[in-house]
């Protein structure tokens, strides 16, 4: 396999790039594609910028370029529900662009021409994901995690959720639109940018995808507080140890080749 990594700030991929052995660096469309071996994983890491459009175009380079066979999208998101804390980390089920809305041509939500709103991610990178993310919880959190981090945000016992994320083109942090989503999106767990974009891309060129966020914040009017430091000092370490962890365990245990709708 050949795994892209995609993620919108440079914040977010910190440390992943330095781990690469003998990684060579090339341009294309204006984005750095770094090219070599994560933990005996042949990977590929790109900064594809903030939105829907820049992450399609990178998912879309990473496999027509440089022939990723699957792609993981890390980052951070806004919690979609209240039972989602700042340190939690989310793990998509399902992924449906929030401002997407051809109605009444076509039903809300739903992209047009493809006849469907919500993507779905492999189920086995998924699953190796989340194994890679809960292990990181209870083995590498205190070490990766300054203490003065954990009081600053409250990280207190973070957990793994698994659900449905929402992607637009808005940096969501007001309290009101985001109960209005809740509403009409039924198990929201996460709002972002990118996810459902690349969850796009992946679908129509039949490439198995995995999304990881960490919550940085509420999605409310305190949204932007500390994101910054947040993004640096908590989402990179997390990024950093799960990607670590999923990419020694595909290095062991090699993912299963997929069988898609045409039985091939």
């Amino acid at each position: 396999m050949r795994l892209g990594i995609i993620s919108a700030l440079h914040e977010e991929q910190a440390g992943l790039v330095e781990a690469m052995e003998r990684p060579s660096r090339l341009i294309h469309g204006m984005r750095e594609y770094f090219v070599g071996q994560l933990w005996e994983i042949d990977a590929v890491c790109v900064l594809s910028r903030i939105g829907k459009v820049a992450a399609a175009m990178s998912a879309t380079t990473l496999v027509e370029k440089f022939g990723v066979t699957h792609i993981l999208f890390t980052g951070v998101a806004g919690a979609g529900d209240k039972t989602v804390r700042v340190g939690d980390i989310v793990i998509a089920e399902s992924l449906v662009q929030h401002d997407m809305d051809a109605s009444p041509l076509f039903p809300r939500f739903e992209v047009p021409l493809i006849g469907r709103s919500h993507f779905q991610p492999d189920l086995q990178l998924s699953m190796r994901l989340s194994v890679a993310a809960h292990d990181f919880l209870e083995q590498d959190f205190m070490e990766a995690i300054q203490r003065q981090d954990q009081m600053a945000f409250q990280l207190e016992q973070p957990r793994v959720h698994r659900g449905l994320i929402a992607s637009g083109d808005q940096f969501v942090n007001d309290r009101l639109r985001l109960e209005a989503m809740n509403g009409a999106l039924p198990g929201l767990v996460a709002v972002e940018m990118e996810g459902a974009a690349v969850a796009q891309v992946c679908h129509e060129l039949n490439v198995p995808f995995a999304v990881i966020r960490a919550i940085s914040d509420n999605a409310n009017e305190n949204a932007a507080h500390d994101f910054m430091r947040f993004v640096k000092s908590v989402a990179a370490q997390y990024a950093f140890y799960i990607t670590r962890r999923l990419c020694r365990e595909l290095r062991d245990a090699p993912l299963q080749p997929r069988i898609d709708s045409a039985g091939t």
